[in-house]
């Protein structure tokens, strides 16, 4: 595995939205963040696709395709950030060339939701580490939660940095347009979970890959995210998928477990790990989440555990995709150490 350069001051970050861009209302916010950014030395390179959003995406395809591409070949750049995530990112992976960017130096590529599904990818093609993590909207110098606060520590790390699941989260939390300055509204007990038959005390460890499962639903199997080919590079070490969802109903979730493990995806990690889902108010749906799960899921042969800290209920967990990772449930307390020797 490739692992970019530890973050530290002096460091060159791209910033470009690949998937959706930021609209007028909300650019105080990105202004601020990037010049947090600054303030903690790094040198903030501004794209063209960033400050405008139309249709769900910054700019015309060749337009993102051809900006994302001329940062990630690169070797100025040290991190690309996207603002946040999206809807189509997955429109770029036909376009972009993935051997000429393997060939570049590896940088960050950073952030959850959509961009998850380049992040994810990138791994798997280009056998860079990539990280899924807080977006850069999220990283503002006025959040405190530990998670979200010490994301560009993790991304400074040289060797092996530890997270813990976190106290609380949130599940609604203010407009940006409203204001810039919010930071996440931590309202709600955390409590890790298993679906095993020792649901206190769950551990496994393997190589992370995974993202939004909205989007990685699609792609895991195919060429561009073949799960079967990295276990099959990583064979003494296993693979660990961390999935989160988005905005699929109980029963769009089932569909897409079970679309999943007919695929034989399943059969190639040595554990999931499952972050929290959002309300299943909106959906209208009888069907709990870990209904859900337990529908979809039965009769797995890996340990699986849920409700952690990763995806669209903040805070989270900065996770290293390709990184050697142990993760751990006590009671309803997890742990999850990372090694990017």
């Amino acid at each position: 595995m490739k692992y970019p350069a530890p973050l530290k001051s002096g460091s060159r970050v791209a910033i470009t939205a690949f998937s959706s861009g930021v609209s007028e209302p909300y650019h105080a916010r990105l202004d601020q963040c990037l010049e947090d950014l600054r303030s903690q030395g790094l040198e903030v390179v501004e794209g063209k696709c960033l400050r405008s959003d139309k249709n769900y995406v910054s700019a015309p395809l060749e337009q993102r395709a051809s900006e994302l591409t001329s940062f990630l070949v690169d070797d100025s750049i040290d991190a690309i950030m996207p603002p946040w995530g999206g809807e189509i990112a997955m429109d770029l992976l036909s376009v972009l060339d993935f051997t000429q960017i393997a060939k570049a130096k590896p940088k960050w590529l950073t952030g959850f939701s959509d961009i998850s599904t380049l992040t994810s990818v990138i791994t798997s093609q280009c056998n860079w580490a990539t990280a899924h993590c807080a977006n850069l909207m999220q990283l503002h110098s006025l959040q405190q939660d530990s998670l979200t606060a010490n994301t560009l520590a993790y991304l400074g790390s040289r060797e092996t940095f530890t997270q813990y699941s976190s106290e609380k989260y949130q599940v609604r939390g203010e407009s940006y347009a409203e204001n810039p300055d919010a930071g996440l509204n931590l309202t709600e007990s955390t409590h890790w979970k298993s679906l095993g038959r020792d649901q206190e005390n769950t551990e496994f460890s393997g190589r992370l890959l995974g993202g939004c499962l909205d989007t990685l639903c699609h792609l895991l199997g195919s060429d561009y995210l073949d799960l079967k080919a990295f276990q099959e590079r990583y064979s003494q070490d296993g693979i660990i998928l961390f999935l989160e969802n988005a905005e699929l109903s109980p029963t769009a979730l089932i569909r897409a477990l079970l679309g999943l493990k007919y695929r034989g995806i399943f059969n190639h990690v040595n554990g999931l790990l499952i972050g929290r889902n959002p309300s299943d108010e909106h959906h209208g749906q009888s069907l709990t989440y870990q209904q859900a799960l337990s529908y979809a899921l039965n009769g797995l042969e890996v340990p699986v555990i849920y409700d952690a800290d990763i995806g669209h209920l903040p805070p989270n967990l900065t996770l290293i995709n390709g990184a050697l990772a142990n993760v751990r449930l006590r009671g309803d307390e997890g742990s999850i150490l990372q090694n990017l020797t």
